[in-house]
């Protein structure tokens, strides 16, 4: 066949395009594996911290640190009905893909959504955590649009369900060195003790305008301002006031109160 021909072009531009399109298909799946191991390790360190479980300064290795995240109880929660459903998978659940599933996810009425999310999935996984048999604290995920991206992280709070515990802030957008301070250690380590609620079990918790006075009655409910962060600080506040609010994880909680769980085998769940 003749070095011009067209038709000799024409196959070695098929050829080319299917030997590369071979080669990103292999390099999929065989790098999915890892990207996967990856995000779950991301996962695993991001809970891990907030559980109370490891000793402070503790650094555990990759396998440790997966080994007690599997050992956690971590189930299912529906958050319309708020009580625990067995029926979805809970090492399969993508709580990112469900809140754009119309079958997996509802509408947040406008009066609720402070948060900005306009929809959110019907199902989120907790993860329990017991000291022998009563229950330490409980991780609730939470999220919620800011000033530039949507704030993904997760709340523990303690057995009273009221009383913070921990909190972090592991994905966002926000602007360096002003919105970016929510994933300041100084800055987190101020959430725990805050109160979700006052005693009218009205959402208090707050980050202030300025600087909170220790001892002052907004003490309890408020962090420090996030200096030239104000958007941002609004968002953590509303997204905060809707997680624990009746379209969020209220009912669940009311009837945590009212029916202490179980400890149960450890589950895990999949939170993207």
């Amino acid at each position: 066949m003749n070095n011009d021909s067209s038709i000799k072009a024409f196959m070695v531009v098929v050829l080319v395009a299917v030997v590369c399109s071979s080669l990103v298909s292999a390099a999929v799946v065989i790098l999915r594996p890892i990207q996967l191991n990856h995000q779950l390790l991301d996962r695993s360190r991001n809970i891990m911290q907030l559980t109370g479980l490891l000793s402070e300064g503790a650094e555990p290795g990759d396998e440790e640190l997966l080994a007690l995240y599997k050992s956690l109880d971590t189930r299912i929660v529906d958050i319309d009905t708020g009580s625990f459903d067995s029926t979805v998978n809970a090492d399969t659940f993508d709580k990112r893909r469900a809140a754009s599933n119309p079958e997996l996810s509802v509408a947040v009425p406008a009066e609720y959504d402070q948060a900005n999310l306009g929809r959110r999935s019907r199902y989120a996984p907790v993860y329990l955590v017991w000291r022998e048999d009563h229950l330490d604290r409980i991780i609730l995920p939470i999220r919620g649009a800011a000033m530039w991206s949507t704030l993904y992280g997760y709340l523990a709070l303690e057995a009273d369900l009221n009383t913070v515990a921990a909190a972090t802030f592991y994905e966002h957008a926000e602007t360096p060195g002003l919105g970016d301070q929510i994933t300041r250690p100084d800055w987190l380590a101020q959430w725990k003790g805050r109160q979700i609620y006052d005693a009218q079990g009205e959402p208090r918790f707050a980050v202030s305008a300025g600087r909170v006075e220790p001892g002052s009655f907004t003490a309890q409910y408020e962090v420090d301002a996030l200096s030239g962060a104000t958007v941002t600080a609004d968002a953590v506040t509303a997204l905060v006031h809707y997680w624990l609010g009746p379209h969020g994880y209220r009912p669940f909680l009311d009837q945590l109160r009212e029916q202490p769980p179980v400890q149960s085998s450890p589950a895990r769940a999949e939170d993207s």
